[in-house]
């Protein structure tokens, strides 16, 4: 009898029971393909977990993204301050830089003349290019042509003193980085050496081609 009276309380209370109630079967395990034949869709499911779990997927692979790429998870935090040999970090502060007006053509004139005087007793090249440029200068401007032409006898002399002060600084920066010889460093001396006998080679046609007729005719006319 107490058993009779048991049985059907405990099928009252059952899961099952409780779920055709509500009018959902909310979780199955079945142990088989039969068993899930009879499984009927949910009708109370809340949508707003579909969201949560996109987000939540959305944001797993995110990490994972930047996990892959070697960057940190948390991107808000703030960027480490850049070192003074990273390309981006901003310069030194340099004082000629915040000179004005006459103040900056004083020591841009001093640190000019600083310039020639170091190449004059350091490089024997612009020695004797800046004694050629002696004794053209004058010719040049004493020579009987054109203004245009004068400007260019000129000119072409000053532009062989300018390649050759060029040349002396980009030496000089690379003997700045190291001494020893290596490939990179004998390719940029070269190439500047190959400037500057452009240059002369520049100057040598302007005054053949505007003083030599001159020339020729003044030895025509002493003989």
């Amino acid at each position: 009898m107490t058993r009779r009276a048991w049985l059907p309380m405990r099928s009252r209370y059952s899961p099952a029971s409780r779920a055709s109630a509500n009018g959902a079967l909310r979780a199955v395990h079945a142990p088989n393909e039969h068993d899930t034949a009879g499984v009927e869709p949910f009708d109370d499911v809340s949508e707003s977990t579909v969201p949560n779990r996109i987000d939540g997927h959305r944001r797993s692979g995110q990490s994972a993204e930047r996990a892959h790429n070697g960057t940190p998870a948390n991107s808000d935090t703030q960027h480490e301050p850049l070192g003074p040999d990273d390309p981006l970090a901003p310069l030194p502060f340099n004082p000629y830089k915040g000179n004005r007006g006459l103040t900056r053509a004083w020591h841009a004139m001093k640190n000019s003349l600083a310039g020639f005087r170091v190449a004059i007793r350091e490089e024997s090249a612009f020695r004797q290019e800046l004694t050629l440029a002696a004794i053209l200068l004058p010719c040049g401007v004493l020579v009987p042509v054109e203004p245009v032409s004068r400007v260019l006898l000129l000119g072409s002399v000053l532009l062989v003193l300018i390649v050759e002060l060029l040349n002396s600084s980009v030496e000089a920066a690379i003997d700045r980085i190291s001494l020893e010889r290596h490939e990179l460093s004998r390719r940029a001396k070269d190439l500047g050496s190959a400037a500057v006998m452009v240059a002369l080679g520049m100057c040598l046609m302007t005054w053949v081609l505007i003083v030599g007729p001159l020339v020729v005719h003044w030895v025509k006319a002493r003989l």
